[in-house]
C-alpha cells in the first residue's frame, strides 16, 4: 500500500510519550481519498467525548469519482481501540496542559486506515529552540561524516 501521512508539526510542537494505534470509522468513499493520498492531519486533535475518543479537524478531501454520494471533508470521525486503553487514555489527560494528537495516517496490511496517536504536552519557546539547534547540529554532523 505504500500510504502514510504523517504531522510533522506534531514533534516539533509538543513533548510525545505514549503512543497508540487506532482504527477509524470511515463513511463510503473516504477510504478511496485516503489511499490517493488526499488527506492531511496537520490541524487534526482527538478528544473525548463520553467514553469514546473522536478524532476532529482531519481533513479527508472528497473523492472525484463518488457520484452524488459524497462525505463532508472535516466531520468527525470516530476512533476505534480497546476500553482498555481508552480508559488509560482518560487518566492521562486529567493532567493540565496533556492533549493526544493524531501522528500518522496510514494502511495497514490488512488494508483498514489506521491513525497513530500520542499523548502530548506542549513545549514552550525555548524547548522548541533547543529541537532547531540540535536538528541542525545532527545536519552538520552528517554533512561531515
Amino acid at each position: 500500500m505504500g500510504i502514510e501521512i504523517k504531522n510533522r508539526k506534531a514533534a516539533f510542537s509538543y513533548f510525545l510519550t505514549d503512543r497508540y494505534t487506532a482504527g477509524i470509522q470511515l463513511q463510503g468513499t473516504e477510504i478511496k481519498s485516503i489511499r490517493a493520498g488526499k488527506a492531511s492531519i496537520m490541524e487534526a486533535y482527538c478528544k473525548f467525548q463520553g467514553d469514546e475518543l473522536f478524532v476532529f479537524n482531519m481533513y479527508i478531501e472528497v473523492y472525484g469519482n463518488a457520484g452524488y454520494v459524497t462525505h463532508e471533508p472535516r466531520r468527525i470521525r470516530k476512533l476505534l481501540m480497546k476500553r482498555t486503553e481508552l480508559s488509560k487514555l482518560q487518566r492521562k489527560l486529567r493532567d493540565v496542559g496533556v492533549t493526544v494528537v493524531p501522528t500518522r495516517l496510514f494502511i495497514s496490511e490488512s488494508g483498514f486506515a489506521k491513525l497513530d496517536i500520542a499523548v502530548a504536552k506542549g513545549k514552550k519557546l525555548v524547548d522548541k529552540r533547543n529541537t532547531i539547534k540540535d536538528r541542525d547540529q545532527a545536519r552538520d554532523l552528517d554533512r561531515r561524516g
